[in-house]
């Protein structure tokens, strides 16, 4: 799915010279059997800000093999190792049944939990920015060798050998003593890639709340450029046409325009039913148009 703007009847139009090399041939000529898409998390990261909720978009490097220099949500594909039984063993406010329950799955309880894992490492990753509260280990020491948590320092050389693959993502949280605030995260979009795509990911969206001043340093391989904004402002450069943006995150960015507040937004999101989101390719004057079906 692909940067593009919104169209006077509110589907994504995705002009020509914004598509992928060879999509309007796939478009005609689709993968048969389709691509079996790949299970990928998003966190949608909130803040106050002078001018209402914020929300956090990160650039694509111009060199990605993926939607390069379009503005997007932090996340990316889930790994094996994020359904880890241990790994779950360091996460706070879920339980991998509940998961299970949230995501409407059949499958193993650990593969649900294994999305919030996933959206709070690849944020991690790519911002520095980790959801996470004080683990039993830290907080069973006694008052005179405790502290207030890992400092930044700490947190920094803990995200840098987790990037090089130095370190796994148990072993970070470890280290650190932490555990991640599954808890913190609001479930609220589930987006399927158009089966003309030949790389296509199933998509589950998260949304949390920052406090105002967490520093966000890019992971700079795959993002080039960080920015807080909100929403309406980022569909008004959208529309003057040197904003991309992809289309699940055009959509996501319309659904949180009516917020001026985290909480106000985390309330309306948490336990409301989330579809499954399609996007149907067709093309339109100009472009292809994306119109979402459920």
């Amino acid at each position: 799915m692909f940067a593009g703007h919104w169209s006077s009847g509110k589907a994504p139009v995705i002009p020509f010279h914004r598509l992928p090399e060879g999509f309007l041939r796939f478009l005609e000529d689709p993968p048969d059997p389709p691509a079996v898409p790949r299970p990928s998390a998003t966190l949608v990261l909130l803040r106050e800000g002078r001018g209402g909720m914020e929300v956090l978009l990160l650039k694509r490097s111009p060199t990605s093999g993926f939607i390069p220099g379009a503005w997007v949500f932090p996340g990316g594909t889930v790994d094996q190792s994020d359904s880890d039984p241990n790994l779950a063993k360091q996460v706070h406010g879920l339980t991998p049944e509940g998961a299970r329950e949230r995501l409407n799955l059949k499958g193993p309880a650990l593969s649900a939990l294994a999305y919030w894992i996933a959206a709070i490492r690849e944020t991690f990753e790519e911002t520095g920015i980790l959801l996470c509260r004080e683990g039993p280990a830290h907080a069973s020491r006694d008052a005179a060798s405790r502290t207030t948590g890992p400092t930044p320092d700490a947190v920094g050389s803990a995200r840098s050998a987790l990037v090089s693959g130095e370190a796994g993502f148990l072993e970070t949280l470890q280290e650190l003593e932490v555990e991640l605030d599954a808890g913190a995260l609001a479930y609220f979009g589930h987006w399927l890639t158009p089966s003309c795509e030949p790389r296509r990911y199933e998509t589950r969206f998260f949304a949390a709340a920052v406090c105002p001043n967490a520093a966000v340093t890019p992971h700079k391989t795959e993002m080039e450029d960080a920015l807080w904004i909100t929403p309406a402002d980022a569909l008004a450069r959208n529309r003057q046409g040197a904003f991309p943006l992809v289309v699940p995150t055009l959509y996501t960015l319309e659904e949180l325009t009516p917020f001026t507040t985290p909480d106000e937004a985390l309330d309306f999101l948490e336990g409301r039913p989330v579809p499954l989101r399609l996007p149907r390719p067709e093309r339109a004057e100009g472009g292809v148009l994306f119109r979402i079906s459920s």
